[in-house]
């Protein structure tokens, strides 16, 4: 299925143990091949952990909430209307540290795989398993 329109409540929800997500365009949704969009909700105390993207870019804009984002080693305190921008195969993480839910708009390009998203987690290596403590 291709679409020009993402209706909000239309849009397929994934449910994950730090939040939920929504594919506003990526190739299975849009036929994208440049850009993967995802609309992010970051639960409470939770975040998405030290991850990268070995072949993709991606710009994280934060819509409401605070976020604490990770770029490499670096940390900043966002908030809404701030955005990181991530070289690809850099690793960062984003954690809710406000009372409410944070939303964060991630933007990434070029699509990668079927699903235009490739992801490598390595919150359980070091350095990053120990930077939060």
């Amino acid at each position: 299925m291709s679409r020009r329109f993402t209706i909000a409540r239309e849009a397929e929800e994934e449910i994950l143990d730090w939040g939920r997500l929504r594919w506003l365009s990526h190739p299975p949704s849009t036929n994208a091949e440049q850009l993967t969009v995802i609309d992010v909700i970051l639960a409470p105390g939770k975040g998405h952990d030290f991850h990268k993207h070995p072949d993709q870019e991606e710009v994280i804009y934060i819509v409401a909430g605070t976020v604490e984002q990770w770029v490499d080693r670096e940390k900043r305190i966002l908030g809404p209307g701030d955005s990181a921008h991530i070289p690809a195969d850099m690793v960062h993480a984003s954690f809710n540290v406000g009372d409410g839910e944070a939303k964060v708009t991630a933007i990434l390009g070029p699509c990668v795989g079927d699903n235009g998203y490739e992801l490598i987690d390595v919150a359980d290596e070091e350095p990053w398993t120990s930077l939060r403590r």
